[in-house]
């Protein structure tokens, strides 16, 4: 724990960004690799002028400074046990220049979102406080003047290097194939001047030399066009060895997955399509794709590409232009990590190793590799990886509990060390040195360049303040310690890997904790249960329920990134059931049987609330949730709709679908001058031809999600039987589909259906009114353009495609925001914690006021409340503007 002197020092530089509790320590104290480290403190600096005033800190204090950014970490680089810098949150600016042709972006920001190649523009902080542009055509001069010893040094070391024809031959041999081993020192090769070799020094040297502002990215451009195939040898000698052709042949991308792989990605059912029913025995497959601008450059490229597959060792393959089958097969290369870290045996830590080889060596590299993971009886490990660039991934499950599996792995280290560097290949080729290969970096590079190495280290930071123990290290025993382990937790949540896929779509990443950090918190939770540690026990407490379960959302948007579906909302909403007492039991189980009257009165309540003053309102508002809790009595805002339109029956012999009206638009009305949902739904039924029955009862049902995420399991099963029995059997006995008017309703229907009533067929409206209703519909004028919020349940039901086709047929311009995301509402979340909301739409609510647009729409009432309140704009379901577009 820091010293309270300098957390009053950081605050005074950091007001409100200084984090000294254990909660968020633990929080971020994890990151993709299988080491932790907990920090003394966490920061959260808002600028590159504050993390210069941090670094001048780090050094006078002699504390260490490590960098926590948008990437995932999978070699110990983001983790570490002195001051924790977090710029995910303050450093995400994203800016297009010269019409996509670069971009500007932070260091919060993920690959992802910007898919780009590194180019020679940036700003940098170095640890002394000293901020460098490197776009400025005086950089060089400055760097000369404010930081002279460095300048001086880098160019004694340039000499120093060019200099010894052995340093230049051995620095080529070293990039001459995929290296992230240690800094990069082809910078000395290919630059003179001194700020130029410091900023490509920089590039990859993982936080230990200087702290990345922003940098200018040139963009490559993205090819439409493209055809892809799996290709199946018998053998993995009979796959490496058609790698030149392939290559001859102007594959933008070969990758490689041997029989292992194989059986995962067939077991996980991720490319089901081709490898359904496949028998492999000791196969290996070359995922190949071609990209190009037009459909006629593409054709050239297959028909070369054909001729060579004809004089191939393979299994009948094609080239398919198929989206779906593209994605099945992407899929299936890359979930292996997640897929096969997710199903180890409970206790391991996943440990995801990455090396390259010359070409030339790859098929004896990749065989002795999978025989040494055999030597040391590593089970259910793959071999896959980027067979174009001799680059090789593959896992390990590792106990890291016993001593005898901790020697087996420090063993299993140095054998696979010497393989690979008897092949002149990189200990590292794309996830760093970070810890794992620190103590292998000398021998690896030889001592002169090693010596290099220490060197710039001591130029840029002589106090060894910047992410000390990573990358350089003289502690050889670097990689076995600080170790993680994985304990049985959770039966949602024990496949995590902590990998961070999720994190970019939680709603709550900005505000409280992400799905990897909530796992996270949950296990040190447990972890202090067993050890019986009180104090800390309570300390996590204090905060668990508010940032672990109060503020997720449950949107499951987590479980759609995550390569083995984790939904961290399952855990969070079993957490909610066991914290549930009786009396909201209680009342949950009333409401569900009297749910007609209870979504009426409090219809009526938002009504006149509506009509009252809104200071009443409020004061009463929040004297109430004071006294009754604030995660049990929505907070009332003035900007919230009055009451909607109780839902009544409508009875037709002829009727080709029962309707399923949501009732959140009855506790919600429409916005002023607007119909209903249901009576735009109705009235586009009408016009199109299509017979509706609504069944009798209706009022008294629900998809269920109030009570399920709530974890109120009396009123769920209440409500669960009385829908299934008034909506499912309706529709069974007339043998028509339920179709529902909200997102997340027809997920929560879907969800209630059971084995004997798999006949059963509910609809979305997106997905009905495209399919069947909108060829029968005039649309009488289209309007000039339309902003779309899809929903994170249509998002999970493959509605997005229905929704945009009805946005055409009634728009000439349909824009989805490029930083949608889900709107943090969940359900009741938005009213219990309008906090969470507000976060989650930040984003999006700023693209969209950059713009504007002759229509707002979602599909789903909360969700167009949530982006009315955040955008000030008036969401309304799509099918309302469509009702509107298509009126006589």
């Amino acid at each position: 724990m820091a010293s309270t002197s300098l957390g009053r020092t950081l605050e005074t530089l950091l007001p409100g960004g200084v984090f000294e509790g254990i909660f968020d320590r633990k929080s971020m104290a994890n990151d993709a690799s299988h080491y932790l480290l907990t920090p003394q403190i966490v920061l959260r600096p808002t600028s590159a002028t504050q993390v210069g005033d941090l670094l001048r800190v780090s050094k006078e204090q002699k504390i260490g400074i490590t960098f926590r950014s948008g990437g995932t970490s999978l070699s110990g680089q983001a983790v570490g046990a002195g001051l924790l810098v977090d710029t995910r949150r303050n450093f995400k600016e994203v800016e297009v220049l010269e019409n996509g042709s670069r971009v500007r972006v932070q260091p919060g920001v993920t690959v992802r979102q910007v898919n780009i190649a590194l180019a020679r523009y940036g700003r940098f902080v170095l640890p002394s406080g000293t901020v460098i542009d490197t776009s400025k055509a005086d950089a060089d001069a400055k760097l000369r003047v404010s930081e002279p010893a460095l300048y001086e040094g880098l160019s004694q070391l340039h000499r120093r290097i060019n200099e010894k024809s052995s340093s230049v031959e051995k620095i080529r041999s070293l990039y001459s194939i995929k290296n992230t081993m240690g800094y990069s020192l082809n910078s000395f090769v290919d630059y003179s001047r001194p700020v130029d070799i410091l900023a490509h020094l920089i590039v990859g040297s993982e936080g230990t030399i200087a702290f990345i502002a922003e940098v200018v990215f040139n963009t490559i451009p993205l090819l439409p066009k493209m055809a892809t195939g799996l290709l199946v040898f018998d053998n993995l000698k009979d796959a490496t060895r058609a790698l030149p052709d392939l290559k001859s042949s102007e594959a933008a991308v070969i990758e490689l997955l041997d029989k292992s792989s194989l059986l995962v990605a067939q077991r996980e059912h991720m490319a089901d399509s081709v490898l359904s029913g496949v028998d492999f025995i000791d196969h290996a497959a070359l995922l190949v794709e071609y990209q190009a601008g037009t459909d006629e450059e593409l054709s050239h490229q297959v028909e070369i590409a054909e001729k060579i597959l004809i004089g191939l060792p393979i299994k009948p393959s094609a080239l398919s232009r198929d989206p779906l089958i593209r994605k099945e097969l992407w899929y299936a290369r890359k979930g292996l990590y997640a897929a096969v870290a997710g199903n180890r045996p409970a206790g391991t830590t996943a440990i995801l190793e990455d090396i390259a080889v010359p070409m030339s060596a790859l098929h004896e590299t990749t065989v002795e590799l999978r025989d040494l993971i055999s030597k040391h009886n590593y089970r259910g490990s793959v071999i896959f990886g980027h067979a174009k660039d001799g680059n090789l991934h593959f896992l390990l499950n590792e106990n890291f509990d016993r001593p005898d599996l901790l020697e087996r792995y420090q063993q299993f280290t140095e054998d696979m060390v010497s393989l690979i560097l008897g092949k002149s290949g990189s200990l590292k080729a794309e996830h760093g040195t970070g810890r794992i290969m620190a103590p292998y970096l000398r021998r690896q590079c030889g001592d002169e360049l090693y010596e290099v190495m220490l060197e710039v280290k001591r130029l840029c930071d002589p106090e060894n303040i910047l992410n000390p123990g990573v990358m350089i290290s003289e502690n050889q025993l670097a990689h076995i310690e600080n170790l993680k382990v994985s304990p049985t937790i959770d039966a949602e949540v024990d496949r995590c890997v902590e990998c961070g896929y999720c994190e970019p779509v939680c709603p709550s990443r900005d505000l409280t904790l992400t799905p990897r950090q909530r796992i996270v918190m949950r296990r040190a939770l447990v972890d202090a249960e067993i050890a019986g540690d009180t104090g800390l026990l309570h300390e996590l407490n204090a905060r668990f329920d508010y940032e672990v379960v109060q503020t997720c959302a449950a949107d499951s948007m987590c479980a759609l990134a995550c390569p083995v579906h984790i939904d961290t909302g399952t855990l969070v909403t079993r957490l909610r059931k066991e914290q549930q007492t009786r009396s909201p039991r209680v009342v949950g189980e009333g409401a569900a049987k009297r749910w007609g009257p209870t979504t009426s009165f409090l219809s009526t309540l938002l009504t006149v609330a509506k009509k009252t003053p809104a200071p009443l309102v409020i004061g009463i508002n929040r004297t109430m949730r004071k006294a009754v809790g604030e995660d049990r009595l929505p907070l009332w805002n003035r900007a919230l709709p009055r009451g909607g339109l109780a839902r009544k029956p409508r009875e037709s012999l002829n009727a080709e679908i029962l309707y399923f009206p949501s009732c959140v638009n009855t506790l919600f009305g429409a916005p002023d001058g607007e119909i209903s949902v249901q009576e735009a739904f109705l009235a586009l039924c009408d016009r199109a031809g299509i017979e509706v029955m609504i069944p009798e009862g209706i009022a008294e049902t629900c998809c269920t999600t109030p009570w399920k995420s709530k974890g109120l399991i009396d009123g769920y099963q209440v409500m669960s039987g009385l829908t299934r029995k008034r909506i499912f059997e309706a529709a069974l006995d007339r043998k028509i589909p339920i179709v529902c008017d909200a997102t997340s309703c027809t997920d929560g229907l879907l969800g209630l259906k059971e084995k004997d009533q798999g006949t059963v067929v509910i609809l979305d409206a997106l997905e009905f009114i495209a399919n069947r209703l909108l060829p029968r519909l005039t649309v009488k004028k289209k309007i000039d353009s339309i902003a779309l919020h899809p929903t994170c349940s249509g998002t999970q039901l493959g509605l997005n495609e229905s929704m945009t086709k009805i946005a055409n047929a009634l728009a000439d311009e349909v824009y989805i925001p490029e930083n949608w995301a889900c709107c943090g509402f969940g359900g009741d979340r938005g009213l219990l914690h309008p906090e969470l909301t507000e976060s989650a739409t930040a984003a999006e609510a700023a693209e969209i006021k950059s713009k504007s647009f002759s229509a707002y729409s979602s599909a789903n009432r909360p969700c167009e409340i949530a982006m009315s309140q955040a955008t000030g704009e008036g969401y309304i379901h799509l099918l309302q503007e469509l009702e509107r577009s298509t009126r006589q």
